[in-house]
């Protein structure tokens, strides 16, 4: 009882976190870390534990799912160049970089544990730096290359920790016996992703019901990660490739109303798996420090600092640095020195690392404390100095977008609103499709009198269609205080005021 209490306790202490940092504008798993340190001094905390085979599965299945579900493999064969630089290029020079600072810094440390180290730093987390770029504007090119390169970093990030972890353990391996092995599976989870998408949409189209449909999303995330686990597949490229296929065919057997809600359950989904993982791993802070103690917990601070400098100033000189030779060599389309500082600074880490440094077996990994402490403090100081400040920085940037998203969701809408003219036939049509189609005609001319051709987000009656809605809502919620109607009868006409409501499109910001 008194876990579930703990828990319930975290659950709501995350929410008002979380909606301090939206006031603020900052991103929320800033004040989770915060949160999660906190958590490391107060005394009576529940000995909590994962076991580490699960803490993968747990946090990185869903996250990887949801982030692979919303890539846009046009926009990511656009950017490969920096994407991949990133992806690949970076990581492999963050987990060098840390590698050898870790090795210098304390020399008994064996070479497969300081890796071990590297990879689990390496990887930013999208999450952190998206929740911050909501609130101010950014070239869409700049979020692409954000997303595709948390999106594909772990891949990389995930492969170096598991042969790293896996020659800490055995005490070393040899490359020729591991490589092909190492190759097939890599090639194997690249073929496996879409044809287990391509089974997932034969089976998805029999569910209509959102519970079933959402329920058998999650079961889809677990159970490929745990096969492809079993099998001695990569779980994150195997999940990724999926994810990417699912999106790609399966919007047209998904029911609206299954959709709409799934959305919304990811996203807790999401914001509860980083609530868990900052205050697991919060919990197992305060006995590390224990352990650490006297000049060993002085060195491991020390080893921290210099693990968080590393992860920084490899990032922001290798962006700077690849983008000005792609300028200079003329290859591809370089990102500029304000461009570019602004991807070097957005490279929080967070529930990738979390989880990497939860998935270290108690037993078996050389210096395991104080790879754990320098994963949470590289997490913390990377949220807290380069989260809170990322906004202002971006605002003292003053980049610019021309709002391709914008214009090309324009003139879709009004290719979309010319077939559903053409759907309402005139020829003997009531007076209800008229209307219909007079709305939508007059979307029609005023995206003919854009100067791009670009139709109007909202509908003409959208507003009116609204304000009928919130009279209706009231009428039938003063019926229900007056005793006139019961609660059964207000649900169902409240479940077709909110459909009613979905119908109209959004208010323009």
């Amino acid at each position: 009882m008194l876990i579930f209490e703990w828990v319930v306790g975290v659950l709501l202490g995350a929410i008002l976190l979380a909606a301090l940092a939206r006031r603020v504008g900052a991103p929320y798993p800033a004040f989770l870390a915060l949160g999660g340190a906190g958590l490391a001094f107060v005394p009576g905390v529940p000995n909590l534990a994962l076991d580490p085979e699960l803490a993968l599965a747990l946090f990185l299945a869903p996250v990887l799912l949801d982030a692979g579900y919303d890539t846009s493999l046009r926009d990511l064969r656009a950017n490969w160049r920096p994407v991949g630089g990133l992806a690949l290029g970076a990581v492999a020079a963050t987990t060098a970089a840390v590698a050898l600072v870790a090795r210098l810094l304390v020399p008994e440390m064996p070479l497969a544990a300081c890796i071990v180290l590297g990879a689990v730093v390496a990887p930013p987390d999208a999450v952190a730096a998206l929740s911050v770029l909501r609130h101010v504007s950014l070239p869409h090119r700049l979020g692409v290359i954000l997303r595709g390169e948390s999106l594909l970093n772990d891949a990389g990030s995930l492969l170096i920790y598991r042969l790293a972890a896996g020659a800490a353990v055995a005490g070393g391996f040899q490359v020729s016996k591991v490589a092909p092995t190492f190759v097939l599976g890599i090639l194997a989870s690249l073929v496996a992703g879409p044809c287990l998408a391509w089974v997932y949409i034969k089976l998805a189209r029999r569910f209509d019901d959102a519970a079933s449909a959402i329920v058998l999303q999650f079961v889809a995330c677990f159970g490929i990660w745990l096969a492809a686990e079993r099998l001695e597949l990569s779980g994150v490229l195997t999940l990724v490739s999926f994810a990417i296929t699912v999106a790609r065919y399966s919007p047209g057997i998904t029911a609206p109303r299954a959709r709409i809600i799934s959305y919304a359950v990811w996203d807790t989904a999401v914001f509860v798996l980083n609530v868990l993982a900052f205050v697991l791993i919060g919990i197992q802070i305060g006995p590390i420090l224990e352990r650490l103690a006297g000049p060993e917990r002085a060195m491991a601070l020390v080893v921290a600092a210099a693990v968080f400098a590393t992860v920084v100033l490899v990032r922001i000189a290798w962006v700077l640095a690849v983008s000005g030779l792609g300028r200079l060599l003329g290859v591809g389309r370089g990102l500029g020195l304000r461009p570019g500082l602004a991807v070097s600074w957005a490279g929080m880490r967070g529930i990738v690392t979390i989880a990497a440094a939860l998935a270290l077996p108690a037993e078996g990994i050389p210096q395991r404390d104080l790879i754990v402490f320098c994963a949470f403090c590289t997490v913390l100081g990377t949220l807290v100095v380069q989260g809170l400040t990322l906004a202002p920085l971006l605002r003292l940037l003053r980049l610019e977008d021309d709002d391709p998203v914008g214009r090309e969701t324009g003139r879709a809408r009004a290719a979309a609103y010319a077939a559903a003219v053409e759907s309402l036939a005139p020829a003997g049509e009531d007076d209800a499709v008229a209307a219909l189609r007079a709305e939508f005609e007059a979307a029609l001319a005023e995206a003919e009198r854009h100067e791009e051709g670009l139709a109007p987000a909202a509908l003409p009656a959208d507003a009116a269609r609204r304000r009928a809605i919130a009279a209706a809502r009231d009428t039938v919620l003063r019926l229900r205080r007056e005793g006139r109607i019961g609660d059964d009868a207000y649900y169902l006409l409240e479940e077709e005021f909110d459909w009613a409501e979905l119908n109209a499109t959004p208010r323009e910001a």
